[in-house]
């Protein structure tokens, strides 16, 4: 199964141990699909499934404006990917994008950090210090877990946001910044509110435009994308290739919860890699009585492993629905802005070859049909 890299530059860098993983997962370039969605660099936000689709389109309809943005979402869910992204959709993709979280200061010095000091303002202010405010001017400033700003903080922020200006601790000068502010936060704000724990006037001033990441518990048809993409980022780093991806492997990983999300799992496979040995990516995630993850794997999945590049298992599976998906979508056109080789990131004589491989021909066979109902939790990502 040839790889398909559709960012040149990705092409140009990636090692061979690299390709050949993309290669024998037999998985498109993700950052395709997604049209009209600004490149954000190697973190690219891979998926295809309905859930993320969502999140996409309200990223692009938000980034051309200058409205405030709350990406509200569990840990390790993507929100810094999805400020990034909006920074680079907007005008301000020239200027500065700078991000703080505001849970890793000290209390005591996150106004300090996010508005700047004058020398003297306090014990240890030895020289005049700017804040994020003054460094995203025309830009972008991210304020990552917004919901732990103290509250005796927070009217000089509302303050901010509404005037575009502030002062400098130890200052009496007024300065004045244009800055687009995108906010992001795991807590509940709206019952931190009730609680009176968070002022409803800057709740309201966050809340222009919420756009709500899903737990990747809730896209689980994204897990083989996010395996295939990070297999092939840790095994260029070391130095290894992996070749074979046990079954009963992808299907712990499709079936774990992930409470951690996405970042979880990212560390997981940098783990099963660093430990995978003769080119076979191993399980390592913990067997647990309470965790269906770890009782013994059905009939269906029980051989003990597949040769990624040429074997009939649930990657095979996966790439097939997702051809006929496509074509199912775009009534069998493949050509064209509107076929599904544009739909699936590919050359149009590439998914002919992909078809004649999976034995997929039109008009659809009723196997193929029968084959979409039986698997409802395979729904359209677009």
């Amino acid at each position: 199964m040839s790889s398909v890299i559709s960012n040149p530059d990705a092409a140009r860098t990636s090692s061979s141990a690299e390709i050949s993983i993309v290669g024998s997962f037999g998985v498109m370039d993700p950052r395709s699909t997604h049209q009209g969605l600004p490149e954000i660099g190697r973190n690219a936000i891979v998926g295809n499934s309905l859930a993320l689709e969502s999140v996409l389109a309200e990223v692009k309809r938000v980034a051309p404006t200058n409205s405030t943005v709350l990406v509200l979402g569990e840990t390790g869910t993507g929100k810094e990917l999805i400020a990034q992204a909006i920074h680079n959709g907007s005008s301000r993709n020239g200027r500065p994008f700078v991000k703080l979280n505001c849970s890793a200061i000290p209390l005591d010095l996150l106004e300090s950090e996010v508005f700047g000091h004058e020398k003297g303002a306090f014990s240890g202010a030895v020289a005049q210090r700017i804040g994020r405010f003054e460094m995203a001017n025309n830009g972008t400033l991210f304020l990552d877990e917004i919901g732990d700003i103290p509250l005796a903080l927070q009217p000089k922020l509302l303050r901010v946001l509404q005037e575009q200006e502030f002062e400098r601790l130890g200052s009496g000068r007024t300065h004045r910044v244009n800055v687009r502010l995108v906010a992001a936060t795991h807590r509940d704000l709206t019952e931190m509110v009730r609680r009176r724990e968070f002022r409803s006037d800057l709740y309201y001033r966050l809340n222009v435009f919420p756009i709500v990441l899903p737990p990747l518990r809730e896209r689980r048809e994204d897990i083989a994308q996010l395996v295939s993409h990070f297999v092939g980022l840790f095994a260029r780093r070391t130095g290894k290739q992996i070749t074979y991806l046990p079954k009963e492997t992808l299907h712990a990983l499709t079936s774990y919860p992930w409470p951690g999300n996405v970042r979880e799992l990212q560390n997981v496979i940098e783990r099963a890699v660093i430990r995978s040995e003769n080119g076979v990516l191993p399980n390592v995630l913990p067997a647990s009585r309470d965790d269906p993850v770890g009782t013994a794997p059905s009939s269906r999945l029980a051989e003990s492993s597949v040769a990624l590049s040429h074997a009939r298992g649930p990657l095979w599976d996966w790439q097939r629905t997702l051809i006929l998906r496509a074509l199912h979508a775009t009534g069998w056109v493949i050509g064209g802005p509107r076929g599904a080789a544009a739909r699936l990131g590919l050359k149009r004589t590439t998914l002919n070859t992909k078809m004649k491989k999976f034995g997929i021909s039109r008009p659809a066979r009723q196997n193929d049909i029968d084959e979409l109902n039986q698997n409802p939790q395979l729904a359209p990502w677009w």
